[in-house]
């Protein structure tokens, strides 16, 4: 409140005015009231008070008095949601590029292998076999033909063992694609190790008695021969003799005429010189083999050597 007394008045009045905040735009609520009761409204005199703003009173530019609050800007609009976007640092951002690049490019890859797994330029057309010698080269394509019409990257080494199951020829096969559209299958044979008399003919056997192939002309195959047929080769004597022709060198086996057991320790072989080999049992087959391959390479004596024994490996007798 300010007050201000009033010259020429047998009273002394004092006129009381009340500073307004500068956001009151209303006139004050009632009239000025003098120390003696009287309204100052009535009075004779003028009153030389004038009621003053207080934002008027304070200078420009002084300082606001301290946790005053500021005043709000003249827009009257909120800024205080307002959310300052930072620029995303280099290294995340080549990190980010880098993944995306990596992954843009494995699915690229993806798309190209399944599109091309199913592709029919990639059909095959063309079946080669190689490694074939007791199994006629036409009829292991025969057999593969099936395959023909499918793509190269759905045919499995198990689909072509599949269709070549049933020929005992086989010991095992590998599948090699050659786009865009031929399959090269490689065959591995099993080894025949004699000839077994059987019925009228011939026919080639390994190791195991597994019946391989005919053999049309029994001069032109270099084996020897077992006589019996399909009882020789149930005998328990066979696995034995079929032991030991395996053990032996191409240029021994060649010599062969026969091979034929009582028990299973007195094979014995012929060779087609007449000569006989006495094994003995399957036991140091390699030990007896390199021995007997070394003594047939021996100068002919006189006379002529009648037998071999190679039973015992390391005492070699010859009579």
């Amino acid at each position: 409140m300010a007050g201000r007394k009033r010259p020429g008045s047998g009273d002394e009045t004092i006129t009381a005015t009340r500073a307004l905040d500068p956001e009151d735009s209303a006139p004050a609520a009632g009239p000025a009231v003098s120390t003696s009761g009287k309204p100052a409204g009535k009075s004779t005199g003028k009153s030389t008070g004038a009621a003053v703003p207080r934002a008027a009173g304070r200078a420009a530019g002084a300082p606001r008095p301290a946790g005053a609050s500021p005043a709000p800007s003249g827009s009257g609009a909120d800024t205080a949601g307002t959310v300052l976007a930072f620029p995303e640092p280099p290294a995340r951002r080549r990190r980010r590029i880098a993944w995306i690049t990596v992954g843009s490019a494995l699915l690229a890859t993806a798309l190209f292998f399944v599109l091309l797994y199913f592709s029919p330029m990639l059909a095959l057309k063309t079946v080669e076999v190689e490694g074939t010698s007791l199994l006629p080269r036409a009829q292991a394509e025969a057999a593969l033909e099936p395959l023909k019409g499918q793509t190269l990257p759905t045919i499995s080494d198990a689909d072509v063992e599949d269709l070549l199951k049933d020929r005992p020829e086989i010991e095992k096969v590998e599948v090699a694609a050659q786009p865009p559209s031929t399959l090269v299958v490689k065959v591995t044979e099993r080894i025949p190790v004699a000839v077994l008399q059987e019925g009228g003919g011939h026919v080639l056997i390994d190791e195991e008695g597994r019946r391989l192939a005919a053999a049309p002309d029994r001069a032109a195959v270099p084996l020897p021969l077992i006589a019996g047929g399909g009882e020789a080769v149930n005998a328990k004597v066979f696995p034995s003799i079929t032991a030991v022709l395996a053990a032996l060198p191409p240029e021994v086996l060649a010599r062969l005429e026969n091979a034929s057991a009582q028990t299973v320790d007195s094979v014995e072989l012929k060779l087609n010189s007449g000569q006989t080999v006495f094994w003995g049992s399957a036991d140091a087959n390699e030990a007896k083999a390199r021995v007997l391959e070394a003594l047939l390479k021996m100068e002919p004596s006189d006379p002529p050597v009648q037998v071999y024994d190679v039973s015992t490996p390391e005492r070699p007798v010859t009579r």
